[in-house]
């Protein structure tokens, strides 16, 4: 089922796609803007299916024109209580979820916003409690802004800009210290006769469900962050995820075949994204010196393709400031439902 909002100049259609057909269109506005694989249309429906908050996508037209888009998670924070919009998509960390092109002003801008929250508002119907934008940037704030409703500073995240000619390049930019450590662990993985760690796009060797777990088994040792409505990352996504030719998964086995760590890196014309990242503890079988090993691995891809940068999303600045990482803040925006008009 879809839902229309007409308007003057924008009209707005509210898709569920798990249910609902790739619009027309759709595939060439993605890769137009250059979104990652996680806006693929297909992908959202399969983590949408697996996801105790589901995913909708909304997109805007003018005329016949496809302008502008919205993810939203559709969350209900309380059992049996009211539902809100959370404007992000799962496992994007740390960039927005909405997008425009170019031609659209800072006014059309704020219209597409507030088509956006009349659609999504009344596709939910009068149990929606409002909006929440997360991951807008300091200087997107103002659209999301107004009367009545909360910006709020949250943890940022953290972009490597890629100003490298090389991979030497970008060790070579780090502290002596740890160029030293980074270049000892690298070594100390290469030199481990029971250990196989493998990039590569395409991988259809992996199986999602065994990912799945080691993602949930770390994402549980760590916590869940409070007001995190995200559910777990299902098996079926990382097996569809993991094969793409815009994904290159690191994976780290020992010889007797079992998953010791693994990381996801998306790419996209502007932006590579270090999205997942689990591992075994040593007591449990695992191996030290993998998490820095991965960061390696994930900066060699993006500057061996000339990306302009790598984002590695919320958490653990301080330690990515290491590798040469910077720390951007984000801000999230709270609309109640009746600011949403």
């Amino acid at each position: 089922m879809t839902t229309t909002v007409p308007t003057r100049a924008l009209t707005a259609t509210v898709l569920d796609p798990r249910r609902d057909p790739e619009p027309p269109g759709w595939e060439g506005f993605r890769v137009r803007h250059g979104l990652p694989a996680p806006w693929d249309y297909r992908l959202l429906g399969v983590e949408s299916a697996h996801s105790p908050s589901p995913i909708l996508l909304t997109l805007l037209h003018s005329g016949g024109d496809l302008v502008a888009a919205f993810g939203c998670m559709v969350v209900r924070p309380v059992r049996f209580g009211p539902t809100l919009v959370d404007t992000q998509f799962p496992w994007l960390s740390g960039v927005p979820s909405w997008v425009f092109d170019d031609g659209l002003d800072a006014a059309d801008r704020l219209a597409a916003r507030r088509v956006y929250e009349r659609a999504i508002t009344r596709r939910l119907g009068v149990f929606c409690a409002g909006v929440v934008y997360r991951n807008a940037a300091p200087d997107g704030v103002g659209l999301l802004a107004g009367r009545g409703r909360l910006a709020k500073e949250t943890l940022g995240t953290s972009v490597l800009d890629n100003t490298f000619t090389d991979f030497e390049g970008w060790l070579r930019s780090l502290t002596k210290s740890r160029r030293s450590s980074v270049r000892g662990q690298v070594k100390k993985v290469a030199a481990d006769p029971d250990l196989v760690a493998r990039t590569d796009s395409d991988r259809d060797d992996l199986d999602g469900e065994v990912l799945a777990d080691l993602l949930r088994r770390h994402r549980a040792r760590l916590g869940v962050p409070r007001f995190d409505w995200r559910g777990g990352v299902s098996g079926a996504y990382l097996h569809e995820l993991v094969r793409r030719s815009d994904v290159a998964t690191t994976t780290y086995h020992d010889t007797a075949g079992t998953l010791l760590a693994f990381a996801t890196a998306l790419d996209s014309p502007d932006l590579v994204f270090h999205q997942h990242w689990a591992a075994l503890p040593p007591e449990e079988g695992g191996r030290k010196h993998l998490y820095y090993e991965g960061f390696t691995r994930v900066v060699r891809y993006a500057v061996e393709r000339g990306r302009p940068a790598v984002t590695a999303g919320r958490g653990m600045a301080e330690v990515k400031a290491q590798l040469g990482f910077t720390y951007r803040p984000l801000h999230t925006v709270a609309a109640p439902r009746p600011v949403c008009r």
